[in-house]
């Protein structure tokens, strides 16, 4: 017998975190880890039309990552494995990625080529994502700080890799 895609374990409100408690389908850790959710998807988007074989990696690792940055999320009481390390290593891929480009002299308007307005939307999710983890924080309730750091340099990431699209291209 196959299994089923529904457990109708969601019907009442409510869903199960990663270390099995039962939360509210509306609190506020679940709408974080939601928005990253949507994130990857849209990163997934943004690797489909990527034209630089080095951001289309990036993207891949980082879609990889956010799997364990919505457990780490979505895990009461248990160490981030999304750690300063996955941070640095942002850090990395964006400086090498920056040595690259010519100093920014204007404001960036998406839409120059797909492959980077797609980089433009998911550096906005990202944004959000990073928002809706500090709400969780701000309400009380415990975040990591390398999964809030983690979020803000991949925004900064996206803005980069946006660029290389746009004045790197396939190279």
């Amino acid at each position: 017998m196959a299994s089923s895609v529904y457990t109708k374990t969601g019907d009442a409100g409510t869903t199960g975190l990663y270390t099995g408690e039962r939360v509210p389908k509306s609190s506020l850790r679940v709408e974080a880890y939601g928005t990253i959710d949507e994130l990857q998807a849209f990163l997934g988007l943004a690797r489909s039309y990527a034209e630089n074989p080095r951001v289309a990696t990036e993207l891949y690792d980082i879609e990889r990552n956010l799997w364990t940055l919505m457990a780490d999320i979505a895990s009461l009481n248990a160490a981030p494995v999304i750690t300063e390390q996955h941070v640095k290593h942002l850090e990395k891929v964006i400086d090498r990625f920056d040595e690259k480009l010519e100093p920014l002299s204007n404001f960036v308007i998406p839409g120059e080529k797909q492959s980077s307005a797609y980089l433009h939307v998911a550096r906005t999710i990202t944004r959000r994502a990073e928002r809706d983890l500090w709400r969780v924080l701000d309400a009380g309730e415990s975040v990591h700080e390398s999964n809030l750091k983690y979020l803000n340099r991949l925004s900064d990431l996206c803005f980069i890799m946006c660029r290389v699209e746009e004045e790197i291209g396939a190279e």
